[in-house]
């Protein structure tokens, strides 16, 4: 596992760069405000002993929110992205630094504060020539557990486009690549232990200090301004190597869905739109929720175009009820133009509709076939699929209902974890694409679905209109992909990725390679 995990630090050192500045970048950002906001409200609610109750009982609540819950009620507002991950990280870590300073400034001597107002002190210079810093080893220790848990907390920001070394994580998960899960928590954890120890020495420094109380905190005001402006030089290098990335003339952000397919499809798209068209690509890869976090990430002009599906734009974006079928791609097309300002265009050729497959021995022991035939042992089974399948307007519900499904128990897992799950007999019966990778190398049943229940889901470039009219060129670029990709063609690219762990860089430049689309590397 560890030559693994060095071998992929070599070769993809660029990749895990980049991923670990931007983590960097949010993370010291985040720290930063909530250092300045924490240590504020700290000094406040210990000056104002009557508001202390209130603000920390409110910040305890908030610190209660599952973080998954906080990023999904953030998002109407601020949008996905950097923005929403700042804010929510940096209301986490209020906690840590605001009960830290209140701590420390309300649990000095009153002797001390009472020889200062007798030798006539006001109450500003008791603040900061006492009260501060006899404080600051308990602000330091505060600020010290806030930092670790942004930099651990940071690997969230993934979920909704944001970047960092979740990405890495959560790209393992689903492609089945353990070795690239292990390398981005390693680097998280070592961001985190370096910081740590830093602030530590830190730390142990001020409390060595002996000196008067001004003394102490001239020494303690040096140290804490000298690892403020490390924070800070840090996110700007952040900041400067994100935005020299990101500043070309003709910049093209994509977003793909947390799949092995949707992963392969940015990067070949990277490919087509950078080497061949000149395009300078920024790829958000594995945006989790998928289409419920894209769309509105396209609509306020966070990203440029994804790949979609006719069947999930009929049915969750634009809410039909009604089984979509591909007649009616003119009218979904029109009505993408009329609501969003949006288009499709390159449509690749394959059809990634849902199915159902039960663990082999479960299809044998039932003689099950066909959906159908499911509904009669449903109650004995447990089903098992990703987050956004109960949510949607075709998905668990719907399919319930068709079929007169009582399934026993249901689990919601991670899209990557499901072919695990199954395999490891956690459930008995999940929902598969038909293109899945690992539907050949697993042992499972799929069932036929008799009263065809699934729309079509063949996929494509949804791109903003107003993309397209600035760079006239972006069209013919993505028509190059028409017609390109069959099931079987992605069911094995996945199947690549999935299984023999090729990358899917790799895999996509090889495909385009062997289509003609781009030079074979090497070649003149």
């Amino acid at each position: 596992m560890f030559h693994e995990i060095g071998e992929m630090l070599v070769s993809r050192s660029d990749f895990f760069l980049q991923l670990t500045m931007e983590h960097l970048e949010i993370s010291v950002i985040s720290i930063l405000i909530a250092g300045i906001l924490g240590l504020g409200i700290g000094i406040f609610i210990s000056e104002y002993q009557k508001s202390s109750g209130i603000i920390l009982t409110l910040v305890n609540i908030i610190y209660t929110i599952p973080s998954i819950s906080l990023l999904g009620f953030l998002i109407p507002f601020s949008g996905i992205g950097d923005k929403t991950a700042i804010i929510a990280l940096s209301i986490y870590a209020l906690l840590p630094m605001v009960r830290g300073t209140h701590t420390g400034m309300t649990n000095i001597n009153p002797a001390v504060i009472e020889a200062a107002q007798g030798m006539g002190s006001t109450n500003f210079q008791i603040l900061y020539k006492i009260r501060l810093p006899l404080a600051v080893p308990v602000i330091i220790s505060g600020l010290r557990n806030m930092v670790v848990m942004t930099i651990a907390l940071t690997g969230i920001a993934s979920f909704i486009g944001a970047g960092g070394l979740g990405v890495a994580i959560y790209r393992g998960i689903t492609t089945n690549n353990t070795g690239m899960t292990v390398t981005g928590s390693l680097l998280i954890a070592l961001i985190a232990f370096v910081t740590d120890f830093l602030i530590g020495m830190i730390e142990k420094l001020v409390k060595r200090e002996r000196g008067t109380p001004a003394r102490r905190f001239s020494r303690s005001a040096v140290w804490i301004t000298v690892a403020a402006v490390v924070f800070v030089a840090a996110g700007v290098l952040a900041a400067a190597v994100v935005v020299s990335s990101r500043a070309d003339r003709k910049n093209i952000h994509i977003a793909t869905k947390p799949m092995t397919e949707q992963y392969i499809l940015g990067e070949m798209l990277t490919l087509l739109l950078e080497e061949d068209e000149g395009f300078r690509v920024q790829l958000t890869q594995g945006v989790g929720g998928g289409t419920s976090n894209i769309q509105p990430g396209m609509e306020n002009g966070a990203f440029d175009l994804y790949p979609e599906y006719t069947g999930t734009g009929w049915n969750a974006v634009l809410k039909n009820e009604s089984i979509y079928e591909e007649s009616m791609f003119d009218t979904l097309s029109a009505e993408y133009r009329d609501r969003f300002g949006f288009e499709w265009v390159g449509m690749y050729g394959f059809n990634n509709t849902y199915g159902l497959a039960v663990r082999r021995e479960i299809a044998d022991r039932y003689n099950l076939v066909t959906y159908s035939d499911l509904a009669a042992v449903s109650g004995n089974l447990v089903f098992g699929a990703e987050y956004d399948f109960y949510e949607r307007e075709d998905g668990f519900d719907a399919l319930c209902a068709a079929y007169g499904y009582s399934f026993r128990k249901t689990m919601d897992m991670d899209i990557g974890l499901k072919y695990q799950a199954i395999n490891q007999k956690q459930i008995d019966v999940m929902n598969i694409f038909t293109t899945d990778g690992q539907l050949s190398v697993s042992d499972i049943t799929v069932l036929l679905d008799d009263k065809k229940i699934y729309p079509s889901y063949l996929c494509g470039n949804v791109v903003r209109i107003d993309v397209l009219e600035r760079y006239p060129g972006l069209r013919g670029a993505l028509e190059k992909v028409n017609g390109i990709i069959s099931d079987a063609d992605m069911a094995y690219l996945n199947y690549l990725v999935e299984s023999r762990g090729a990358e899917p860089t790799q895999v996509a430049r090889g495909f385009l390679e062997d289509k003609g689309l781009l030079k074979k590397e090497g070649a003149k």
